[in-house]
Parts: structure tokens; C-alpha cells; sequence
């Protein structure tokens, strides 16, 4: 059973940095890209960024290219995204995503049908 539990959430200023965590268990994590998602109140959940397995290839949404960087240590099972620069239209809730198959790399939710319980990140302005 794939389990993803995602941490580092919480409330910070605008221009401020958090950084997420999300520990994988019953998957083999060093054959599956990683992806993490974000939902703003009242829209749609959208891709933020993804990594793959070995961490050659990394993409991001246009909106946090150069502010948010994903990472991964596969000794220990987690993913990373270090948000910089942080804005209030960054406020939503994340969402780690581990997809169908391992070696898949994809932006698309619909590929993604393992995912944790998420963390609230508040930007203030």
C-alpha cells in the first residue's frame, strides 16, 4: 500500500521560503518520478513540479520556475520543494503524487493515483 506524507507546511510572510517534505513507503521510490500538486481555495488543483527518478530531469509550472526547487533523497524515501520568494498566490493546499507506474514522468494529476493527505501553505502579504 503507497503511503506519502507530506510535511513543512505553514504560514509565512510574502518573500519568505518554506520548505516540504514527503516520505514515500510501498513503493519502490527509486524507480518512480515524484510529483507535488497545489489547490487554491475554490480552484482547480494544478501541477507545481516534478522529478524523476534519478533527478536528470525536473519540470516546473511556469508560475514558480525559478522561486521553487524539487529535490529528492532516495536513501531516504522523500521528496523535496524548497518554495522561495513566496507570494500570496502561492496560498494553497500541497499535495505530494507518486504516478501509476514506475519511471513515469509526467505534469498530468490523471496520472498520478497515489497521493498524500497534503499541507496547508499560507502566504500573508
Amino acid at each position: 500500500q503507497v503511503q506519502l506524507v507530506e510535511s513543512g507546511g505553514g504560514l509565512v510572510q510574502a518573500g519568505g521560503f518554506l520548505r516540504l517534505s514527503c516520505a514515500a513507503s510501498g513503493l519502490t521510490f527509486s524507480t518512480y518520478a515524484m510529483g507535488w500538486f497545489r489547490q487554491a481555495p475554490g480552484k482547480e488543483r494544478e501541477f507545481v513540479a516534478t522529478i524523476s527518478w534519478n533527478p536528470d530531469n525536473l519540470g516546473y509550472a511556469g508560475s514558480v520556475e525559478g522561486r521553487f526547487t524539487i529535490s529528492r533523497d532516495n536513501a531516504k524515501n522523500t521528496v523535496y520543494l524548497l518554495m522561495n520568494s513566496l507570494k500570496p498566490e502561492d496560498t494553497g493546499v500541497y499535495y505530494c503524487a507518486a504516478p501509476s507506474r514506475p519511471l513515469l514522468y509526467s505534469r498530468h494529476s490523471s496520472e498520478y493515483p497515489y497521493w498524500g493527505q497534503g499541507t496547508q501553505v499560507t502566504v500573508s502579504s
